[in-house]
């Protein structure tokens, strides 16, 4: 966590997203709650990439939809070949998990650093 801190637009965006859902689920907001994102991430750039114009789509649709991205790291219902980006980041069964889960911190983070929530 110290590596890659929570900045102040991250923590605005995850409580702001949170308060909304909860508007959402209770009633009190009319807008969609719309979950949406790739199958679970295996290129770190590709999933900003992804989040970048996804934070477009929802700042023109924010009267209607409240746009949460997909952020899917692991692949449990795999039972040969890749288990995710923290279980093996290279690709290539050296199951580096600290490197994983450092990138997948660094991908949540540049996403919500957009105005996204993950």
């Amino acid at each position: 966590m110290r590596e890659v801190p929570r900045t102040l637009t991250a923590t605005r965006v995850v409580m702001g997203a949170r308060n909304a859902i909860h508007a959402i689920l209770n009633g009190s907001d009319d807008r969609l709650l719309v979950v949406v994102g790739p199958c679970s991430i295996h290129d770190p750039a590709a999933a900003v990439d992804y989040a970048e114009r996804l934070a477009g789509l929802r700042e023109q649709l924010a009267d209607r939809l409240e746009i949460v991205m997909r952020v899917y790291f692991e692949k449990p219902r795999t039972t040969v070949g890749w288990k995710g980006l923290i279980n093996d980041p290279d690709l290539d069964n050296s199951f580096d998990i600290n490197k994983g889960l450092r990138l997948a911190r660094n991908v949540l983070s540049a996403v919500n650093n957009l105005g996204l929530p993950a």
